[in-house]
C-alpha cells in the first residue's frame, strides 16, 4: 500500500507540472499571431457514425465529454479503492479531510453567492470555485520535497478525492440538461448488466469496458453529463478476485489508466480550456462579479473553509493534525486547495457554455487568477512553515 501511495503522489506531482506547462502554452498561443490555428484546432469537426447512431462534435467537446470521461473513470476507481481498502475505509482517517473538504466546498460557494446573488444568470457558476485540482496542488507541494511530511500530502490527497466526489454529485444534480427517457432506460440496463457481472464474479476487464462504452453513449444522449458514465463504470469494476493468483481488475485498470490521464488527458484538457484571450482585458475585467466571485472563492473561500473546519475539528478533538505537520503547513495546504484549475474549468464549461452564455470565458479569468495566486501564496506559506529550526537560526544570525 505504501508503494501504491508513493507512486500515486509522484505521478500526480509530475502531472501537475505538465498541467502548468500546457496552460502556459495555451495562453501564449491564443494571445499570439497563432491564435487562429489554436481556435481552428479546437473546432475541428469529429464524427463517429454507426447506422442511425451519430455522434458529431468539435474536437473541444470530444476532449471535454469523451476524454474527460476517462479522467472521471480514474477518479471513480481511486474513490472505490480508498473506500474499500484505503484511507477512506476507516472513520478515524476520514474525519479530518472530509470535514476540511466540506468547508472547502461550502465557503467558496457562499462567497460566490454573496458577490453574484443579484444576477440569476451568473449564479449558474456557483460551483466553479468549490473544486480542487489534486494534480496541480500536489505538484506545487512536491516542489518542497521532504520538508513536507508525507502525512500532509496524504491529507491533501484524501481531501481532494472527497472534493472530486462532491464535484461529481454537484454535476449530476445541477448541470444535467433535458433528459431523454429512452437513453436513460438504456443506460440503466447497462448499469444492471455491469452490476450483474460484478455479482457473478466476472474478473476480465474487456466485458466491463465494452458495456461501459455503450453506457457512455447512452449517458451522452440522455442529457446527463457523459463523464458520469466513467464514475458509474468504475464503481462496478471489482477490486478483489476469488483467487489471490489473479490480478485485481480495478488495480490493473487504475495502473494502466493513470499515466495516460496524468501525462496526456489532463494536459490536453488544460491546453484546450486554458487559452484565455487577453485582448481588451482591463483591470475592470477582473472586478466583474463572475471572475471576482470565482477568484475570491478559490483564494479566500478555500483558505477559510479548509483551515477553519480543520481547526474546529482538531479543537473539538474529533481528529488530530496530520503527524509531523504544524498549523502553518495546514494553512499553506488550505491555500493550495484554492488551485481549482482542471475541475473548475470543467464545471465552468458546464455552467457557462461557450456560444450560449454571456459569461463564457469570464470564468476562465477568475479560475486562472485565483489558481495562480493560490499556488504562489500557498507555496510561500507552506515553505515558510516547513523551515527547520536550524534554518531559522542561521537566518537570524545572518540578519545580525
Amino acid at each position: 500500500m505504501r508503494n501504491l501511495i508513493n507512486r500515486f503522489l509522484q505521478m500526480e506531482a509530475a502531472g501537475g507540472l505538465m498541467l502548468i506547462a500546457a496552460a502556459v502554452i495555451a495562453l501564449f498561443l491564443n494571445n499570439s499571431p497563432l491564435s487562429h490555428f489554436y481556435a481552428s484546432f479546437l473546432n475541428v469537426p469529429v464524427a463517429v457514425q454507426i447506422g442511425a447512431l451519430e455522434i458529431a462534435k468539435p474536437l473541444l467537446l470530444w476532449i471535454n465529454d469523451g476524454l474527460m470521461a476517462l479522467f472521471f473513470l480514474l477518479i471513480g476507481l481511486e474513490v472505490k479503492r480508498e473506500v474499500v481498502d484505503g484511507h477512506l475505509s476507516k472513520p478515524s482517517q476520514i474525519i479530518l479531510p472530509a470535514t476540511a473538504a466540506v468547508g472547502g466546498m461550502v465557503v467558496p460557494a457562499l462567497i460566490y453567492w454573496f458577490i453574484n446573488h443579484d444576477n440569476p444568470a451568473s449564479m449558474a457558476g456557483w460551483a466553479i470555485p468549490t473544486a480542487t485540482d489534486i494534480a496541480f496542488a500536489l505538484g506545487v507541494l512536491a516542489l518542497l520535497g521532504k520538508r513536507v511530511p508525507v502525512s500532509l500530502k496524504l491529507f491533501l490527497m484524501t481531501l481532494a478525492i472527497i472534493d472530486d466526489l462532491g464535484a461529481i454529485i454537484i454535476i449530476a444534480l445541477f448541470y444535467s440538461g433535458t433528459l431523454s427517457s429512452l437513453a436513460l432506460m438504456l443506460a440503466g440496463a447497462c448499469l444492471v448488466a455491469l452490476l450483474a457481472m460484478n455479482r457473478l464474479g466476472v474478473v476480465r476487464l474487456a466485458p466491463y469496458l465494452l458495456v461501459g462504452l455503450v453506457l457512455w453513449v447512452c449517458v451522452l444522449k440522455s442529457g446527463v453529463h457523459a463523464t458520469l458514465a466513467g464514475v458509474a463504470l468504475a464503481l462496478c469494476i471489482p477490486l478483489r478476485t476469488p483467487s489471490k493468483q489473479q490480478a485485481s481488475p480495478l488495480l490493473t485498470l487504475e495502473h494502466a489508466l493513470h499515466p495516460w490521464v496524468a501525462y496526456a488527458i489532463l494536459p490536453l484538457f488544460a491546453f484546450a480550456n486554458a487559452g484565455v484571450s487577453l485582448a481588451g482585458v482591463t483591470f475592470e475585467s477582473f472586478t466583474h462579479p463572475v471572475p471576482l466571485g470565482i477568484a475570491a472563492g478559490l483564494l479566500l473561500g478555500k483558505m477559510v473553509g479548509v483551515f477553519g473546519l480543520t481547526w474546529i475539528a482538531v479543537k473539538l478533538r474529533l481528529a488530530a493534525l496530520p503527524a509531523g505537520a504544524n498549523w502553518g503547513q495546514v494553512m499553506g495546504v488550505a491555500i493550495l486547495c484554492g488551485i481549482g484549475f482542471t475541475m473548475s474549468l470543467f464545471v465552468g464549461s458546464l455552467a457557462f457554455v461557450p456560444g450560449s452564455s454571456d459569461y463564457a470565458g469570464m470564468d476562465r479569468m477568475g479560475i486562472l487568477t485565483g489558481s495562480l495566486f493560490a499556488a504562489l501564496i500557498g507555496y510561500a506559506v507552506t515553505a515558510m512553515a516547513s523551515r527547520k529550526p536550524a534554518e531559522l537560526r542561521e537566518k537570524a544570525v545572518g540578519n545580525h
